[in-house]
């Protein structure tokens, strides 16, 4: 992977296991928050349903990876329709506290958390890849790249979100670099919808595969925006089975 994507990971892995961790704590809980960030947790709630909307009723069988799973909610939801889930995060501290929070009765599903980069060939194949922003950070070439290494391993579907470029989003973005330096997140990097579907229609590795659903989600300080990608040869099989 490039040097741009594995600097960066660092720094997402720096900041959730060590600077935002009670903010995270506090955000992925129902805990009273701020107002500004009752909008954020609205806006994930949002995004995480559409997500999970996009998945089929049963995943009885189903091997899903939550690629940036964070305190697990996806993941838990997900396990609770068959699905073994494979669940990583770069912060140890977020695994931690998603397996405290897990619930005692997954039904017919299960979730294997785990420690470290989506990328891991060792973590095998899946049916579906679900990554909820956790591409954000990451520059357009990048997020493409890791799209197409999950490809490769994935036989139905991706289902990932970006930030997508808006007047809003930018404005947003130069009042977050008036925060000291200590505070801040890694920058979001935005893209525009042309720009990103440019470059997936471009990538080699994903030759096979269609962007299909779209679903952009804005809630206050909140704004990010889901895409689907579908390997048509999976689809054409299922067509002709």
């Amino acid at each position: 992977m490039t040097t741009s994507y594995l600097q960066r990971r660092g720094q997402l892995q720096t900041y959730f296991d060590r600077t935002a961790v009670d903010a995270w704590k506090r955000l992925t809980s129902d805990a009273p928050v701020s107002g500004i960030r009752a909008t954020v947790r609205a806006g994930r709630d949002r995004m995480r349903n559409t997500l999970l909307g996009w998945l089929p009723p049963d995943l009885t069988g189903c091997r899903v990876l939550d690629a940036g799973c964070g305190t697990g909610a996806l993941s838990v939801e997900a396990a609770k329709r068959g699905a073994k889930i494979v669940a990583i995060d770069l912060s140890p501290t977020l695994v931690q506290l998603a397996r405290e929070r897990l619930p005692n009765d997954l039904g017919a599903g299960s979730i294997d958390f785990r420690v470290g980069d989506m990328l891991d060939p060792a973590l095998g194949s899946f049916d579906y890849v679900v990554a909820m922003d956790s591409l954000i950070h990451y520059r357009a070439a990048d997020v493409v790249r890791v799209l197409s290494d999950l490809a490769a391993r994935t036989r139905e579907s991706i289902l990932f979100t970006f930030a997508p470029s808006t007047p809003a989003l930018a404005l947003m973005h130069a009042a977050g670099r008036l925060f000291p330096r200590g505070d801040r997140a890694p920058a979001i990097e935005p893209v525009r919808s042309v720009t990103l579907e440019t470059l997936l229609a471009r990538e080699a590795g994903l030759a096979t595969w269609q962007t299909g659903r779209t679903q952009r989600i804005a809630s206050g300080f909140y704004t990010s925006q889901a895409l689907e990608l579908s390997d048509t040869c999976a689809q054409w099989s299922h067509m002709h089975a």
